[in-house]
């Protein structure tokens, strides 16, 4: 009971202009993935902390350079790739003072010979917010 009155204290502590952390975490998910679809470099690079760790399980580790050297290169092949949230699938978690865990499913989908070829994945995102900017930390991105 008291773990369950900590997390729900945490979770209340991150209600910043009338928004709950979940609300937040789905609005940042939102802003980057917006540019992920639109190859808005800038504000991908923007949302990504400096310290970025990005563990893929198929293609490894990466760290921030590297992954904004990969998304320019997928953006120049112009796979018109789209991701989108699987709805219902998120569960975010507070971390005390620090951010939040998040936790889903997301569908990336791209034209391929007239039709859409899709894929469901699993991923985890680190969220940390300093001085009332959110940036994505750590990326695990898994089950492909």
């Amino acid at each position: 009971m008291k773990s369950r009155l900590a997390s729900l204290a945490c979770l209340l502590a991150f209600t910043v202009n009338g928004q709950t952390l979940e609300q937040q975490i789905l609005v940042m998910d939102r802003q980057f993935f917006d540019a992920f679809n639109q190859c808005d470099i800038q504000t991908m690079a923007n949302l990504f902390s400096p310290d970025l760790e990005f563990y893929h399980d198929q293609a490894g580790i990466a760290d921030y350079a590297q992954s904004m050297q990969n998304t320019r290169a997928l953006c120049e092949r112009n796979l018109q790739l789209n991701r989108q949230l699987v709805e219902g699938s998120t569960r975010i978690f507070p971390i005390a003072q620090q951010g939040a865990i998040q936790h889903g499913k997301h569908q990336f989908c791209h034209p391929e010979q007239g039709k859409m070829d899709c894929g469901t994945f699993e991923f985890i995102h680190i969220w940390r917010i300093e001085d009332g900017k959110w940036t994505l930390s750590r990326v695990i991105s898994f089950a492909h």
